[in-house]
């Protein structure tokens, strides 16, 4: 038997035992990865039994192994994709790494196979991470919660079995089982994951909850008000799937002609080959012909032009401090016009912090005792107020009698005066007021710190788009505006729940960078154009959703890698000018002329290291003016 509030006597009993939430598989249990690392490891042993002198057959064997098992899988898929009617890049390049071992250049063909595996690995860690993520995201509402029955018992069950009408009791620390409304009871809840307020919420009879949200120190009862499926946790799960999902069709700009392309490739080849055949040419120089004309329209430059660029785009935004998780992700970072930025933990530091302290006594003193007050207390205010004491090198007294009334504040006996520190409303900042012996004796200021990079990073970004960040935050008005005006951004929209922020996102104009860290922003991370996450102190959902992440606290990076990836983005417009010069040159001369083999691959190759040591420039670290 249990006691719980007042009168509220009920028997505990248990239903069916905890389900245990499934594993995340680790990168090696990936058949791509695996497949990846096997081909790279093979070629590079061949290209080192090449160059220390070994017996041609055995690099020879270790290349071809490479071959096998880099290029088994899109050989198969490329292979269903024509019974559908279609052909696409996977298939052309591994024909087109056959043709080159078939006339000697097994290395080149060696390196192509390495590059589209390693690019499918990627590719295919990030698709699980993603998805582990999301499925972890249930983890914040609880499995289980204590239903109440009609004769006052209680029975611990499955939250996913709950329905509209059902009474759930809350203890303090536990999260809410169900999206309800209060019935009984006085708490304050933490609804950062959902909402992103940086503070507890007072909570009393009437007022809504949201499964997944943190209680505090009081008891609860709650009334079910919505069906698990359609809590506000699991929408979160089912927003952030379906943009992962359609973001997952993006291609490289390259890749959105890979059809065409090798269509034309292919059609162009057998031409080559059959045409001249059936006038009676000879057959070997007809084959030489049309395997030049495949090495020489091969789209590995093109590839290259492609790749190396972002990737060493990618490489120089890690030296600044952003992950940029993919060469689409930098690419589509390369075309934003509009960005959005969330409240807190992003534009500010997430944590209350002491900005004031209105008293007509000495500021320390009193600090001395409220700081001793509230040394107890595990509320975010009382920990900023101590802090800000422990930052002052004030020695704090020994308080006795200490009470947390949620919802209100606390009190304790502090050097024998009876000390109260409880809410005070304020039109500006989060405030308490220090009563001593019933007496008013100061009003303590708080307020979420704005990072100092915030402003700056605003600034940059709206000389570099030609336009002003919106914020976005789940905060009230007063606070959003407030850091808005301390930051340079004019338009504001507070009080978003996260579908809101998925809707503001979409009315947006243009190609939208969202900057976000919990897990209330990550529907809105996976909807946007492109989306950035604070790594410090983000979620790991966010985190995992993001195309990029800020591995530190400063958001002067967020404009600098937007203006790294334009730079990147016209890289690769020139690199795509110079490969498809030679391949049309190159091409022409083999339809129109006679090409010699050895010039049509050392043309092939040398517009192949052309564009890559071209995309190279990339890896200098040096701050470019930022272009528009």
């Amino acid at each position: 038997m249990f006691l719980y509030g007042a009168g509220v006597t009920s028997t505990f009993l248990i239903d069916s035992p905890h389900r245990t939430p499934a594993p995340s598989r680790s990168p090696f249990a990936i058949t791509e990865v695996r497949w990846a690392i096997a081909a790279t490891a093979l070629f590079l042993l061949g290209v080192g039994a090449k160059l220390v002198g070994a017996a041609p057959w055995t690099w020879w064997t270790l290349l071809l192994a490479c071959y096998v098992a880099g290029g088994w899988e899109p050989a198969l898929a490329g292979l269903k994709a024509l019974r559908e009617r279609t052909l696409d890049v996977d298939l052309l390049m591994i024909v087109a790494a056959i043709g080159a071992a078939s006339i000697g250049q097994v290395v080149d063909g060696g390196l192509l196979i390495v590059i589209f595996a390693t690019s499918g690995a990627l590719e295919a860690v990030l698709t699980q991470r993603t998805a582990d993520s999301v499925r972890g995201l249930l983890d914040l509402a609880p499995q289980r919660a204590c239903l109440l029955l009609p004769d006052s018992r209680e029975r611990e069950v499955d939250a996913e079995t709950l329905r509209i009408g059902d009474e759930i009791l809350v203890r303090p620390g536990e999260r809410i089982g169900a999206d309800g409304e209060v019935v009984d009871g006085n708490s304050e809840v933490d609804e950062a994951s959902i909402t992103g307020e940086p503070l507890p919420v007072p909570k009393q009879h009437g007022h809504e909850v949201f499964a997944g949200s943190l209680n505090g120190t009081g008891v609860l009862r709650v009334r079910v008000s919505r069906e698990p499926k359609d809590s506000v946790i699991a929408r979160i799960v089912v927003m952030v799937e379906q943009a992962s999902a359609t973001k997952a069709k993006t291609q490289l700009f390259i890749e959105k002609v890979e059809q065409r392309y090798s269509v034309g490739v292919v059609a162009a080849t057998l031409a080559l080959f059959t045409v001249p055949l059936l006038f009676g040419a000879a057959f070997e120089p007809t084959l030489l012909r049309a395997m030049t004309f495949m090495i020489v329209a091969s789209p590995c430059a093109l590839v290259l032009a492609t790749m190396p660029p972002l990737l060493a785009a990618i490489a120089n935004a890690g030296k600044r401090g952003v992950l940029v998780k993919s060469a689409v992700a930098m690419e589509q970072l390369g075309t934003v016009d509009s960005v959005a930025f969330d409240k807190t933990g992003t534009l500010t530091e997430g944590t209350p912090q002491v900005v004031g302290i209105v008293t007509g006594q000495n500021e320390d003193e009193v600090l001395v005792l409220a700081a001793a007050a509230e040394q107890f207390s595990e509320h975010p205010i009382g920990r900023a107020i101590v802090a800000e004491a422990r930052q002052r090198q004030l020695q704090l007294p020994t308080a006795g009698d200490f009470q947390a009334t949620p919802g209100v504040g606390v009190t304790a006996r502090v050097s024998g005066h009876s000390i109260a520190v409880r809410r005070h409303d304020s039109q500006h900042n989060t405030a308490v007021e220090v009563a001593v012996d019933d007496r008013q004796v100061a009003i303590i200021e708080l307020a979420d710190r704005i990072r100092s990079s915030s402003h700056n990073a605003v600034h940059d970004l709206t000389v570099l788009i030609g336009r002003s960040p919106v914020l976005l935050t789940g905060d009230n008005h007063a606070a959003a505006h407030r850091v808005a005006a301390a930051v340079g951004i004019s338009e504001v929209r507070a009080e978003l729940l996260p579908q809101d922020k998925v809707r503001a996102v979409r009315e947006m104009s243009g190609n939208v960078l969202f900057v976000g860290d919990g897990v209330n922003d990550a529907p809105a991370l996976a909807t946007a154009h492109a989306g950035m996450a604070m790594g410090r102190r983000g979620s790991a959902l966010t985190v995992d959703t993001a195309d990029a992440v800020v591995v530190g606290d400063d958001l002067t990076v967020v404009p600098a890698v937007v203006a790294l990836a334009r730079r990147a983005r016209r890289v690769v417009v020139a690199n795509l000018a110079i490969a498809g010069t030679f391949i049309v040159v190159l091409s022409a001369w083999d339809l129109f002329g006679t090409l010699p083999l050895p010039l049509g691959v050392a043309g092939h190759e040398g517009s192949t290291v052309l564009v890559a040591l071209n995309g190279m420039r990339l890896l200098s670290s040096g701050r470019r003016r930022q272009d528009r």
